[in-house]
């Protein structure tokens, strides 16, 4: 056998065993005599001693060869470390080796194996199979293991039944662009891989299969940042016989169950706002609640006088930085120098000192009496301390870069802690949205999404004016989880295909399949899916979601380790009918 023990495993009480341990060298310090090497396996690092007294002169030469990462063998003494090291859980013991064999030389590895390397990001993705050596890297594959096991058991526990879904699927034209594959036997076909399993769970749901989950693969060929992948990890859900409330109430606990079993937290109930409260507050749908800062609309307040800016906008908006006060001059340039910039687009930024005194300082002096500026810190409830910053322009605009600087001035204060969870459910989306290029509605989320009870006729009349039967689940100001309750109807989801400028003929050739089983009792229904890496990276503690996956693409959607993806020969192009000249 390899190995009779792991490298974490020995502690003062296996003295005196005889072991077989495998591992990297991890390290190697040679004191002439003697010769100490670390070594490594998932489990932990073992300290192994060769001396000349005690071992073999041949023995030790070859320790002191070793070069780091190699792959080897040993046998030996579990003996007491002279030297104990606290730090280790195998700080007590080391081994002394009496055979050493070495499995697989290693060349010297393009960066440090160490919990701080000195390998950047793209050489760390190059060689992302050295990377994964690495305890944060490891940690957090193992981390995301725990997780996704405590989802199964919950979600089996709670009656639900993990059912797999199709990969090669039909392409639709809603959501995100599709990632196509070519069908070799079915000439100028194409099969589409799936950014979520929807109408699959919606079948099963008519199946008769009422209480579905499964962690999945999802793709999804769109412009790509830290926090999203082509290729991405779901949980997705799916409820029979259920409203808003049930969905809402059996998610809520798995949340909860995931911050108790994972982080040892107990959440209370969680809050719940409307999407229009989110945007009019914090100028998102995804709102970060563990800090303040909440937007106050000043319009009422700011357009009586002179200043144009304010006078021609159709928003007037600021909030409260606490101790923003102590800024200098210089502090609130900058600041407005990262509202310039092209990511947030503001054209400037107007603000006021809260001064200890009850006074106020503020850069529109010109236009603006203290009694004014009294009341701009009482709408957006500044202190004394605070500094008030205003943005103004157009509503959708002027929120979204409001709500990007109150993100960075909170990541600056220290107030996005990691270890606190703050979870909302956002509801009442709108059901559509206007694309103000070509003047038509699409589905906000897609379009088997029920519009709330009783709002069904305002399609007709006032489509932008329908909200969804639709929730997302926050946590931390990033969306972990969204759904809805689906229309199950045959005759309404043509309705819907109708508003969102679907021909019949269209409706039936996309989704055709899907309305043939409405016919065929399909029952109330309802999912949400949750993002898996997402979650796993916030309840990890981290912003980013690559270290929890264990091989990801980079921001150009290049998997740099494989050189993916790749041109293929011509043989394979003409096999799938992609090159028709040859």
């Amino acid at each position: 056998m390899y190995r009779s023990n792991t490298c974490g495993a020995l502690r003062a009480s296996d003295t005196n065993s005889i072991v077989t341990l495998s591992g990297w060298v991890h390290k190697v310090r040679d004191k002439g005599f003697v010769a100490w090497v670390d070594l490594r396996d998932r489990y932990g690092i073992t300290q192994l001693v060769f001396d000349q007294d005690r071992t073999s002169s041949e023995l030790l030469d070859k320790a002191r060869e070793l070069g780091r990462e190699t792959v080897i063998q040993v046998k030996g003494e579990v003996i007491e470390r002279a030297s104990k090291n606290p730090n280790m859980p195998t700080g007590d013991i080391e081994v002394l080796v009496t055979e050493l064999q070495v499995l697989n030389e290693s060349k010297l590895p393009p960066f440090t194996i160490e919990d701080e390397t000195d390998g950047g990001e793209d050489i760390r993705m190059k060689y992302r199979y050295l990377d994964i050596r690495r305890n944060p890297v490891k940690e957090s594959l193992i981390f995301r293991h725990k997780v996704t096991m405590e989802v199964r058991k919950y979600l089996s526990e709670a009656g639900f039944i993990e059912v797999e879904t199709p990969y090669l699927i039909k392409s639709t034209p809603e959501g995100a662009r599709d990632f196509l594959v070519p069908s070799r036997m079915n000439e100028g076909q194409f099969y589409a891989l799936p950014q979520s399993p929807q109408t699959f769970k919606q079948l099963l749901m008519v199946g008769g299969m009422d209480k579905y989950f499964q962690i999945v693969k999802c793709f999804r060929d769109e412009d790509l940042r830290a926090d999203r992948q082509p290729e991405f990890t779901q949980i997705d859900c799916e409820m029979a016989f259920v409203e808003q409330e049930d969905i809402l109430n059996a998610f809520e606990g798995l949340t909860k169950y995931l911050l108790k079993e994972i982080k040892g937290i107990d959440v209370s109930d969680f809050p719940r706002i409307t999407y229009d409260e989110a945007m009019s507050r914090f100028g998102n749908d995804k709102p970060d609640i563990r800090f303040g800062m909440e937007f106050g609309e000043l319009n009422a307040v700011a357009q009586h006088k002179d200043f144009n800016v304010f006078n021609s906008a159709e928003l007037v908006v600021g909030i409260a930085v606490p101790g923003g006060a102590s800024y200098t001059r210089k502090e609130i340039d900058k600041l407005i120098d990262w509202v310039r910039r092209p990511q947030v687009g503001a054209k400037g930024m107007v603000y006021v000192k809260c001064n200890e005194d009850g006074s106020f300082k503020s850069s529109v002096d010109k236009f603006y009496d203290q009694e004014d500026l009294g009341k701009w810190a009482e709408v957006t409830q500044a202190k004394a301390g605070d500094l008030i910053c205003v943005l103004s322009g157009d509503t959708n605009q002027t929120r979204a870069q409001l709500s990007a600087l109150r993100m960075e001035l909170a990541q600056r204060l220290g107030l996005r802690k990691p270890d606190e969870f703050a979870p909302l459910w956002v509801i009442d989306f709108p059901l559509l949205e206007l694309d103000e290029e070509t003047g038509t509605y699409h589905a906000m989320h897609h379009p088997f999404t029920s519009p709330k009870p009783g709002q069904l006729e305002l399609l007709d009349s006032n489509p932008g004016d329908v909200k969804a039967n639709a929730y997302d689940l926050v946590l931390n100001g990033n969306e972990i989880g969204g759904g809805s309750i689906r229309i199950h109807d045959k005759e309404i989801q043509a309705t819907m295909f109708k508003h969102l400028g679907f021909t019949p003929e269209e409706a039936k050739e996309q989704f055709g399949f899907l309305m043939d089983a409405f016919q065929y009792g399909a029952p109330p229904h309802g999912g949400i899916a949750f993002g898996l890496d997402r979650l796993v990276a916030i309840l990890g503690g981290q912003e980013t979601i690559r270290d929890f996956i264990a091989f990801p693409k980079n921001n150009s959607g290049r998997d740099v380790m494989i050189d993916a993806p790749a041109h293929i020969d011509d043989e394979q192009l003409k096999e799938l009918h992609l090159r028709l000249d040859l």
